[in-house]
């Protein structure tokens, strides 16, 4: 049985090389703006997406755009080598993981349990205590090898998010489109947030 996440311990989130960099940093904002603290890995796939897709060309770059203050007060930051560091071990405690965006690749990992690296690491940890893992993925078409490893592992416990869109809410910007998938893994992650309108609900509700 999943565990609750725990509002006091740090979600740990990480960002890999799959094309979505507005998902991360976006999401990575809001957990800020909610006074979450934050377990930061980016992988290096991941700093080379955010370098092609955004503004951000390092971490400092990354900080900027996602609020200095908050940044320095709420995130930790470790290297996606260091599979030493502490989300790397059961024994320290988080609310849970969120990897987003999520490259194929690092689904493959984790469905296979390598653990080469530390986010995939941190999943596994997540995964064997059963904490919430949320894997918001970008591909498309999706092969047979991809949707046998969203199976596999949705079978021992994440979540699978595709970055797919809603339209219903009539979305004029490519922000108002971001903010759809990043409000419903916020959602998931159990953060309040009015980013989005919801189902039954008009913009200005």
């Amino acid at each position: 049985m999943m565990r609750p996440a725990s509002a006091d311990a740090p979600l740990v989130m990480a960002i890999t090389g799959a094309s979505g960099a507005p998902y991360g940093i976006r999401l990575l904002e809001q957990l800020l703006v909610a006074e979450r603290r934050v377990s930061l890995i980016v992988s290096s796939h991941g700093f080379r997406l955010l370098r092609t897709e955004s503004e951000v060309g390092d971490l400092a770059g990354l900080r900027a755009a996602v609020g200095a203050e908050r940044f320095d007060r709420l995130v930790t930051v470790f290297d996606d080598g260091d599979r030493g560091a502490a989300p790397a071990s059961g024994s320290s405690l988080a609310g849970g993981m969120v990897i987003c965006p999520c490259s194929m690749g690092t689904l493959a990992s984790i469905a296979a349990g390598t653990s080469r690296s530390l986010v995939e690491r941190a999943a596994d940890v997540a995964l064997k205590e059963r904490r919430p893992l949320l894997l918001v993925t970008r591909e498309t078409p999706l092969s047979l090898i991809h949707l046998e490893n969203m199976r596999r592992v949705t079978m021992a416990g994440a979540t699978v998010m595709p970055a797919a869109p809603g339209f219903y809410n009539r979305p004029t910007t490519i922000d108002e489109m971001v903010d759809f998938i990043v409000a419903r893994a916020l959602d998931h992650l159990g953060v309040p947030n009015t980013l989005a309108p919801r189902w039954g609900e008009s913009a200005n509700d």
